[in-house]
């Protein structure tokens, strides 16, 4: 189901911070089926944008082992995200998981959605106000 660890472990790392949110946000569910899934998905005003949420492992996925819990990738997902850090930012401007891409080119002002070198066609506007 899942690559060699050395593969696994390029493709996206999480800081201290994202992993101790992530864990909290795991033991509130309270289901040990339960890991991190990192996605992309078309949209956002750049043309891809990043998705987070906790999930059961699917057929195809990468799992990483990270902190004491598994992060799940799709292999389409991971060819966009690979050598990612996820972070989680408490700030003024409010909380949230924010994705470090060496592969994107392009990011919204929100930071919620990127362009590839690969990628083309025109920026739609931000749903997030920026």
């Amino acid at each position: 189901m899942a690559d060699s660890l050395e593969t696994q472990q390029a493709v996206v790392a999480l800081s201290t911070s994202a992993s101790e949110k992530v864990r909290e946000l795991l033991e509130a569910e309270g289901d040990p089926s339960l890991g991190l899934r990192i996605f992309v998905a078309g949209g956002g005003c750049s043309g891809m944008q990043y998705g987070m949420t906790l999930d059961e492992a699917q057929e195809g996925d990468i799992i990483l082992e990270s902190d004491g819990f598994r992060v799940l990738i799709d292999e389409m997902s991971a060819g966009y995200i690979q050598g990612s850090e996820v972070d989680y930012v408490d700030s003024l401007m409010g909380a949230g998981f924010v994705v470090n891409n060496p592969n994107a080119v392009s990011t919204c002002g929100c930071g919620h959605s990127f362009k590839t070198a690969g990628d083309s066609g025109a920026p739609r506007s931000c749903g997030c106000g920026h």
